[in-house]
């Protein structure tokens, strides 16, 4: 039933706009006729509200179109609110400009420009928040896998992995990637993550028809032009939207940087790295977040300190070496949460280890105190981190510090994780924390390198919040 509604969400929204106009208007000639301090000001003579509900209905008509017209009602998934704003800025004014001629035109008896002003000034706030609304309504029922698109990626290199970045880090997208094919067998026969490999490019009409794909993402390189011409015409003939992404990202692992010079578009790259004024300000929020942290944390770390002492032998502070920004290696500090001998207990584990990759995680560590489950499971054993952050060794928001053992284990494309601070929270942490493969944690890190933003970071520290409280993924 949610699905069958889905398809016809723009049309929901259409009458939600036109809903938004009559209202809009509503308000306006309340203002304008009913209350009394303007009807002191200016008595013109009274009118009632069906002759501007009749506008209304007209207005209603144009709102529509013209917010068809600026292609408000198709915009891509992803399309920034800051731009959609603009578009119904646009079109809103238009229309208002139109009624006010048209009244100035045609000068009924009964009518007042004032009404107009007001009405198109309630439209576009109203249409706004329409927007806000269909955005979280359709964000929250796509992170619950309403109305996915199934992808389908064609090529597995950096290209392929900076789609899947941006997929993982934004599942209020809407998309699902189903696989990706490569015809390089060291690529193309190994999953990476959650996304599966099926095979060569010749795999294509069979994963078409397996899997029910809605649209193909193409990521070879140019050179490959003729395989890139093959994979368009199969997927025409089989009535599957295709799409390229352009060959430009192929020389940088960096963005595309994108402007328009009258109509044209102009592709380049520009660096991801952080600048030296981000680094700057990153830092400065951080030390002033942990320093008002420290008023609360300070006495709860003296509490928990003692009952380690008192639930097992051993210092309550575990030291351990990690490796931070550009592979600098630094000591960091963490509540013990398992015996004193947990390392050297490590190896009889092994077969344990619930983690792929490099990582070494078991759900039930038999090595894990009473005191450290309870640590664990709220991210307590955490919180003498914030002493590296004072320091510069780490950061309140960046990737997960990483041991030099894992490390050592990365490939090239790993590395990139590097770049920045690791983190004591990071998007690897709201997005399933251990509950994630090594590859996962790594695309939604290398996502955060090639993205950071200030407004980033503190969207993953309020996310960071419940899903402490609700220990998820937290072992």
């Amino acid at each position: 039933m949610t699905e069958r509604l889905l398809r016809y969400n723009r049309v929901f929204l259409a009458l939600a706009d036109v809903l938004a106009v009559i209202l809009a208007f509503f308000l306006a000639w309340y203002v304008r006729y009913e209350l009394e301090w303007y009807r002191a000001v200016d008595p013109a003579f009274y009118t009632g509200f069906g002759f501007y509900f009749k506008v209304s209905l007209l207005t209603a008509a144009l709102i529509v179109f013209a917010y068809y017209l600026e292609g408000i009602y198709r915009l891509p998934r992803g399309t920034s609110f800051l731009n959609e704003f603009y578009r119904l800025l646009n079109a809103t004014t238009t229309v208002t400009i139109i009624l006010m001629v048209a009244n100035y035109i045609l000068q009924p008896p009964y009518h007042s420009r004032f009404v107009y002003l007001i009405a198109g000034f309630l439209i576009l706030v109203l249409a706004a928040f329409n927007r806000l609304v269909y955005r979280q309504v359709m964000k929250s029922l796509r992170r619950r896998g309403y109305g996915a698109r199934r992808i389908l990626l064609v090529g597995a290199g950096e290209v392929s992995r900076a789609i899947m970045r941006a997929l993982l880090a934004r599942p209020e997208l809407g998309y699902e990637v189903l696989g990706f094919l490569d015809d390089n067998p060291a690529k193309g026969q190994r999953d990476l993550g959650p996304f599966h490999a099926l095979g060569g490019i010749d795999n294509l009409p069979q994963s078409l028809v397996e899997n029910q794909v809605d649209e193909v993402i193409i990521t070879l390189p140019w050179q490959y032009h003729r395989r890139i011409m093959s994979v368009l015409s199969h997927c025409e003939r089989q009535n599957v939207r295709a799409r390229i992404v352009p060959d430009v990202l192929q020389l940088s692992l960096d963005r595309v940087d994108v402007e328009i010079l009258d109509g044209i578009p102009l592709l380049g790259t520009k660096s991801t790295t952080m600048s030296r004024p981000q680094f700057v300000l990153k830092r400065l929020v951080d030390v002033t977040i942990t320093l008002l942290a420290m008023i609360i944390a300070l006495p709860l770390m003296g509490i928990i300190a003692l009952a380690i002492k008192l639930d097992s032998p051993g210092p309550a502070i575990f030291v351990q070496e990690r490796v931070g920004r550009n592979g600098v290696i630094f000591k960091t500090y963490k509540f013990r949460s398992m015996v004193s001998e947990a390392e050297a207990l490590r190896p009889a584990l092994a077969e344990l280890n619930e983690a792929d990759g490099p990582l070494f995680k078991i759900r039930d560590d038999p090595r894990m105190t009473r005191v450290g489950r309870i640590l664990r499971r709220f991210s307590l054993d955490e919180l003498p981190q914030m002493f590296n952050v004072l320091r510069g060794d780490m950061s309140v928001v960046g990737p997960r510090p990483a041991l030099p053992e894992e490390v050592a284990a990365y490939e090239p494309w790993h590395r990139k994780r590097l770049e920045v601070l690791p983190g004591i929270t990071g998007l690897w942490q709201v997005s399933g924390r251990s509950n994630l493969s090594f590859d996962e944690m790594v695309l939604l890190d290398i996502y955060y390198v090639e993205n950071w933003s200030l407004s980033l970071d503190i969207s993953i520290i309020l996310r960071t919040l419940p899903k402490v409280l609700m220990g998820e993924g937290a072992y």
